[in-house]
C-alpha cells in the first residue's frame, strides 16, 4: 500500500503535502521511545507516535520510514514539519487513536515491523 492510499483509510490530513505520497509502505509501528525506535525502525515503516518533535523526523529519515503518523489530531511544530519536507518526510496526523491506526493498517494487510 502507498502513503496516498495510507491516508483516506486512517482518515489522515497530510501536513506535508508538497512532498510525493506515492512510497510504499511495509510495515506499521507503534512507539514513542526513539531509542527504542532507532533499533527496531525499519525501511518503509508507517510510524505511530505521539512525539512531534525535530528528532522524531531524523530518527524517521535514518531509517528511511515511509511517514511518520500523529495520532488524535496531534500537531507537529513548524520548524519539525520544515525538517520533514527539507528531509523529504511524509508527515500524517489522523483524527484517530494510535490503536485504531494500527488496526486499520492490521486489517488492510499491513504487518507490524518484527
Amino acid at each position: 500500500m502507498k502513503v496516498s492510499e495510507l491516508i483516506p483509510l486512517i482518515e489522515a490530513k497530510n501536513l506535508t503535502p508538497d512532498l510525493p505520497a506515492d512510497r510504499e509502505v511495509t510495515c506499521g509501528y507503534v512507539c514513542d521511545l526513539l531509542s527504542w525506535v532507532m533499533a527496531h525502525g525499519d525501511s518503509g515503516m508507517a510510524w505511530v507516535t505521539v512525539q512531534t518533535h525535530m528528532n522524531v523526523i531524523a530518527v524517521a529519515v535514518l531509517a528511511e520510514m515511509a511517514c511518520v503518523i500523529l495520532p488524535e489530531g496531534i500537531d507537529m511544530e513548524q520548524e519539525s514539519l520544515n525538517k520533514a519536507v527539507q528531509e523529504e518526510m511524509i508527515v500524517l496526523q489522523s483524527p484517530l487513536t494510535a490503536f485504531d491506526i494500527c488496526g486499520r493498517m492490521a486489517a488492510r494487510g499491513i504487518p507490524a515491523n518484527n
